[in-house]
């Protein structure tokens, strides 16, 4: 007998690609059928079938304040009165764009003095590197192993989360000429920083990286590693792209870049990516930096971007009210239901006997089942990851829902009390029980005949 969420995945097979529109949604790395979502509030969601389950996914991040928050659905209500769309200029627009550029800055540091709304994260990073390229007159990149920047053309080498969840190298589609514009090094490595820019310094437009990886699972960079690569590019003329679409205001009031910059690490990225919080849980996202660059976009300068739905009212008013509510004690409280969540993960895995680590960025975590936490992508491909389905499948059959993928963050929300936080911490010795019983299939599957 199939329930609601069978028919609905079978029928959406039918009419899209794999029967998803993001293929991690689709639970190729963990099997099973896609829970279809009818509805979410607070820390919890809803699927078709009416089972309630402790979200810890938060629609990817953006549910900084948990789902469905009264005050933001009714900003969003509001400006739908006045209509959904114009495609010209709101006073919306201007007052997100205020709160952005002042949220980010610590002390005299302001790297934000300008910045451009757009619609997805994608966007955002595709628009980075061609006003890069457009300042610079240059044309190479250079990104990291792991690291995820959206699926514009150039960016899917060795790119981490979905790209690594299904297995694949890169994608199909991207002329190679494109690719070859692409420099991809190792995360966390100092020479091969060195090494790239010894070679092609004068012809590299741009660093792309994550303020914090989280697509292959959180990978912190090492201490000193972002100043370093800032330091780096602007010796050789080239810029830092600082790509906070998922990190960027959940993490910290001034993204990751304001919680390494509270902490001593002092640098200045010309140019940072936002999205996830900043729309609220609708399509919005952003860039932004100091105004010499910012301004080399149409219609001041010859960087060419545009979006009839750019700056949209019903997202622009989402993202206000999320960051007006944003306040210290929401981080607070985050962080503190991140930590006790973290390490209760980390007792279950450690009491049933799994290696593992379990690694932090801000409230960001995940746990990686290898004896140490993962300081390159290399590292986090060499995992026991047969593990994670049996322990994904175990959370949800007692109602906690988690990433489908063990490339992928955890993420904890402001709605997270008492109860959600212990019904977590039940589940996860049973979880992790499942994990330590998994057996790697690639070991039992038998030889191959001549």
């Amino acid at each position: 007998m199939t329930d609601r969420n069978d028919d609905l995945f079978s029928a959406a097979r039918a009419v899209i690609p794999g029967g998803v529109n993001s293929p991690v949604r689709a639970y190729g790395s963990v099997g099973g059928t896609p829970r279809f979502l009818a509805s979410a509030s607070g820390a919890t969601v809803t699927d078709a079938a009416g089972t309630d389950y402790v979200d810890l996914v938060a629609s990817w991040g953006p549910a900084l304040l948990g789902h469905a928050q009264p005050e933001v659905v009714a900003a969003v209500q509001e400006a739908a009165t006045r209509g959904l769309s114009f495609g010209a200029p709101t006073e919306g627009e201007v007052e997100l764009a205020s709160v952005i550029a002042e949220r980010v800055r610590v002390g005299e540091a302001r790297p934000v003095e300008r910045v451009r709304l757009v619609s997805t994260g994608t966007e955002a990073t595709m628009t980075a590197i061609r006003l890069a390229r457009g300042a610079t007159g240059r044309d190479l990149l250079v990104k990291f192993a792991g690291h995820y920047h959206g699926h514009s053309d150039g960016l899917l080498a060795a790119a981490g989360s979905g790209v690594a969840t299904l297995a694949l190298p890169g994608s199909a589609g991207v002329p190679a000429p494109i690719a070859a514009q692409t420099l991809v090094i190792d995360y966390n490595d100092p020479g091969a920083l060195e090494a790239v820019f010894a070679e092609h310094g004068d012809r590299i437009a741009a660093v792309i990286v994550e303020a914090a990886a989280a697509n292959m699972g959180v990978v912190p960079p090492a201490p000193g590693f972002n100043r370093l690569l800032a330091d780096t590019a602007h010796a050789h003329g080239a810029l830092l792209i600082l790509d906070e679409v998922l990190t960027g205001f959940r993490v910290h009031p001034a993204g990751f870049w304001g919680l390494q910059a509270e902490a001593g690490e002092q640098y200045l990225p010309d140019i940072i990516t936002f999205g996830k919080v900043v729309g609220g849980g609708m399509p919005l996202a952003a860039l932004g930096g100091r105004a010499e660059v910012m301004d080399m976009l149409a219609p001041l300068g010859p960087v060419y971007q545009a979006g009839t739905l750019s700056g949209n009212p019903l997202s622009v008013a989402a993202g206000l009210a999320t960051l007006r509510l944003a306040t210290p004690e929401v981080y607070a409280t985050v962080d503190a239901a991140a930590a006790r969540v973290s390490a209760a993960l980390d007792a279950a895995l450690t009491d049933a006997g799994v290696t593992h680590a379990v690694a932090h960025a801000g409230s960001l975590f995940s746990a990686s089942f290898r004896a140490s936490s993962p300081r390159t992508y290399a590292d986090a491909l060499a995992q026991e990851s047969f593990r994670y389905a049996p322990f994904f499948h175990a959370m949800r059959e007692q109602g906690v829902a988690l990433p489908p993928s063990v490339f992928e963050a955890w993420f904890l929300t402001a709605a997270h009390g008492e109860e959600e936080l212990q019904r977590i911490e039940a589940a996860l010795p049973i979880a992790a029980r499942a994990a330590a019983a998994a057996t790697d299939p690639a070991a039992t599957a038998p030889a191959a005949t001549a």
